[in-house]
């Protein structure tokens, strides 16, 4: 479940003025920023698309690799869909120490509002695998008018 925006950047930096959502595991941070898409959505057709961008910085003393992901996206009606697949956006980038890794992907949805959270499984230099949270971050469309119950 992910829109026709993939790709890795080479500035490795977040959107100025977008909320950024952030969790450190075993010194790797994660930080997410999420933007609607506005030219790829059509309310009359329940289609609503994302964009999340995604800095991963390794403050660590040994270099990791991003072998594999884990996703859960919720949408607006509590149902939950899982994602498990090999390294990111087709990559499995090695993080030397001081090092990062930004990419772009997206994510469609049949309501106007979800949220999305996961798992990293990472590698490091001595063999040892371990699992970085990827912080819950929220996909809202702001045209959304919001209804309580």
């Amino acid at each position: 479940m992910s829109a026709d925006i993939s790709n890795a950047d080479t500035d490795e930096s977040l959107i100025d003025g977008v909320h950024t959502f952030s969790e450190v595991t075993n010194n790797i941070k994660v930080s997410v920023q999420s933007y609607f898409l506005g030219e790829q959505s059509n309310a009359d057709d329940n289609q609503y698309v994302w964009a999340y961008r995604i800095l991963i910085e390794n403050d660590g003393a040994t270099s990791v690799r991003v072998i594999s992901r884990h996703w859960k996206i919720t949408d607006g009606y509590g149902q939950t869909e899982e994602i498990v697949g090999k390294g990111v956006i087709g990559e499995q980038p090695l993080i030397g120490p001081a090092g990062s890794f930004t990419y772009t992907s997206g994510c469609p949805l049949s309501t106007p509002s979800g949220f999305m959270q996961g798992t990293y499984d990472v590698v490091c230099e001595t063999g040892d695998v371990f699992k970085v949270a990827i912080p819950a971050f929220s996909l809202d469309c702001p045209f959304d008018k919001q209804k309580l119950n």
